[in-house]
């Protein structure tokens, strides 16, 4: 398995939106959980989005309501549609296994702000 590579971040006005990307190398992709993670400044990832190998997702309350993730198998990548941003969304993004590997990408950074 290979570093995810996550892709997509950048500044965005609260409200906005921005898609987040991650093609991931870890074998049969479709065999495997998948989820974004988000870090806070000083803080560990936590598990915000996931999604199983059969399509059912589930949320972080923070985030439920705002954000879908999704799949697509056969690029072996997974995305995370991010609307009604808030300034609290600020952080850096990244995917990983859902439990998480010990392979880490460098992440994406996501900003909000006016």
């Amino acid at each position: 398995q290979v570093q995810p590579v996550e892709s997509g971040g950048g500044l965005v006005q609260p409200g906005g939106s921005l898609r987040l990307s991650c093609a991931a190398s870890i074998g049969i992709f479709s065999m495997y959980g998948m989820g974004w993670y988000r870090q806070f400044p000083g803080n560990q990832r936590e598990l915000i989005a996931g999604i199983q190998s059969t399509g059912g997702t589930n949320y972080a309350d923070s985030v439920k309501g705002r954000f879908t993730i999704s799949r697509d198998n056969a690029k072996n990548t997974v995305y995370l549609q991010m609307n009604s941003l808030k300034p609290e969304d600020t952080a850096r993004y990244y995917c990983n296994l859902v439990p998480a590997s010990r392979y880490w990408g460098q992440g994406t950074q996501v900003t909000v702000s006016s």
